[in-house]
């Protein structure tokens, strides 16, 4: 570290990611663009190690780069009277909860189904298509909404 910050790949050495990763944050305005050396090297604050960090933990958790963006304006701007449209953490973690809960049921579905497929020894899925004792749901699959 300098007197005046972290340069790029001391930054990303201590957070555990990629320059790559810090441009691209940058780009996408996760990350502010930070100040630069007499010598045009990046030199970020040493609280961005923190900011990484919490990045990597919040798409660990399953929000999307853009909900990480959301969360962190949020928790910049916690000063100011909250407005309605500002969803912080809790919220956001009780509606990423739901998210979660249901693509476990769908994937519980899922195994169970593919289990039952591998004990009624289905081989061909056009054969099994055809019968009544195949598992494989066909009739459904079509009529289920696209994720």
């Amino acid at each position: 570290m300098t007197d005046t910050g972290l340069r790029s790949g001391q930054l990303a050495a201590a957070a555990g990611v990629n320059i790559e990763t810090l441009r691209y944050y940058e780009r996408r305005g996760l990350l502010a663009e930070p100040d630069r050396s007499p010598g045009g090297h990046r030199l970020y604050p040493a609280e961005t190690v923190t900011v990484l960090r919490v990045i990597k933990a919040a798409q660990r958790l399953g929000f999307t780069l853009d909900e990480v963006a959301d969360l962190l304006e949020v928790g910049r701007h916690r000063h100011r009277p909250a407005r309605v449209a500002d969803a912080g953490l809790q919220q956001r973690a009780s509606a990423k909860l739901v998210e979660v809960e249901e693509r476990i049921a769908d994937l519980m579905t899922i195994r169970d189904t593919l289990r039952a497929a591998v004990d009624a020894g289905c081989a061909d899925l056009m054969e099994c298509a055809s019968t009544d004792c195949c598992p494989i749901p066909f009739e459904t699959l079509s009529t289920r909404p696209a994720r």
